[in-house]
């Protein structure tokens, strides 16, 4: 082998090298402008050049913008344009789709030599298209004011660049596009659950109003339980679209604020609330949101009937990653048989209560207190580590 072909052989084992490193960043980048710049900075040092450049064509106008580069003047990148059409060795190569090698541009009879290339005395040059599967973005450049020569295994090293550019252009505009679409989704979501707990609102005020209508007391004590149940699934959902994330609901601050406003309504009761930071998509934070609405409120009707007490609503890790929420009082306890099968049968809470548990993928317990006191009811969701 002579030392000329060893030397080439060198030459092109270093370009493959800079292409295969760029591939990584290619896939991992995530600001298109430093990748691009990237891009310039390692085909130039590549193919041995002094310049290099990534341009982007604007259809409205028919030029071509340099985007980034290395090796030119001030004022050029993100500034200087240059023709794209064809009598442009950019142009050229955009509007043809072919890739052109110029050695002597001062001889040049395909085309002009583009006015940016003159004022820097740039004597030969090599022009590949940046495309992909949406169409054609722009053209990749290097170019030299030495003499030499391009040949087409160069083109072949600046294609790989351009190629790994189109993907990842096209993976970042579709990237966008996903986060568009779920901001929009996000907003659409938010928009819904106001929109749900304002008409909520209206149906807890015509079930107030229906009760006071009647001289039923059974009816009366029905439409304010119904009425009960309805303002706290609209406490629910304003809370729900006023949160940060919904695809992560935090229910620290989401549980504490609904218990403050269940405290608000039973100043007698003293009403506590430690909740862990945890989140949790919405669509589980909502029938979570029930499930400690009816808790809390049965507590409130029936743990103290002589009077105000605690109430504690917290939560407690678990040996197997879960959590258990808890919601226990010192009131007067549950009935010796109480059993929570029944209880469902004969309570329209219990069942919701229930419904909710399972709605959650939770498991519920009731608890005994704790000697010596042997006071008050204790309820225990169970919800499975997240996944």
């Amino acid at each position: 082998m002579s030392e000329l072909s060893r030397s080439e052989l060198d030459y092109r084992l270093r370009q493959q090298s800079i292409l295969s490193d760029f591939g990584v960043e290619a896939l991992r980048a995530e600001d298109f402008g430093r990748l691009l710049q990237r891009a310039t900075e390692l085909c130039a040092a590549g193919m041995g050049a002094q310049f290099c450049k990534a341009l982007e064509y604007k259809r409205d106008q028919d030029v071509l913008l340099v985007l980034a580069g290395v090796g030119w003047g001030p004022d050029v990148v993100g500034q200087a344009v240059v023709g794209a059409d064809l009598a442009s060795p950019a142009g050229f190569a955009l509007k043809t789709g072919q890739p052109v090698i110029s050695n002597h541009l001062e001889n040049e009879q395909r085309f002009r030599t583009p006015q940016l290339m003159a004022d820097h005395g740039i004597r030969r040059a090599v022009n590949v298209i940046i495309r992909n599967r949406q169409g054609d973005f722009g053209v990749l450049e290097v170019d030299d004011t030495r003499e030499g020569l391009f040949d087409p295994a160069d083109i072949a090293f600046m294609q790989g660049f351009a190629n790994l550019l189109g993907g990842a252009i096209e993976r970042q505009r579709a990237e966008a596009r996903l986060q568009a679409a779920l901001e929009r989704q996000e907003l659409l979501t938010r928009e819904m659950s106001h929109r749900v707990k304002n008409s909520l609102a209206v149906v807890a005020s015509l079930l107030t109003l229906q009760g006071r209508a009647t001289d039923n007391e059974d009816v009366r004590r029905a439409l304010a339980d119904a009425q009960t149940r309805v303002a706290a699934v609209a406490q629910v959902h304003d809370q729900l679209w006023q949160q940060p994330d919904l695809a992560a609901v935090d229910i620290a601050p989401f549980l504490a604020t609904l218990v403050e406003r269940l405290a608000e309504s039973a100043p007698a009761h003293a009403i506590r609330c430690r909740i862990d930071h945890t989140t949790m998509p919405a669509d589980l934070a909502i029938p979570l949101g029930l499930f400690v609405n009816e808790l809390v409120t049965n507590a409130i009707k029936h743990a103290y009937p002589d009077g105000g007490g605690e109430i504690r609503v917290e939560t407690q890790a678990r040996p197997d990653g879960g959590l258990s929420l808890v919601v226990a009082d010192d009131g007067v306890g549950l009935p010796p048989d109480f059993d929570l099968s029944g209880a469902a049968r004969r309570s329209l809470g219990m069942r919701v209560i229930l419904g909710m548990a399972r709605q959650i993928g939770g498991t519920l317990r009731v608890e005994a207190a704790a000697p010596p006191e042997a006071r008050g009811s204790r309820f225990a969701l169970d919800l499975p580590a997240p996944v």
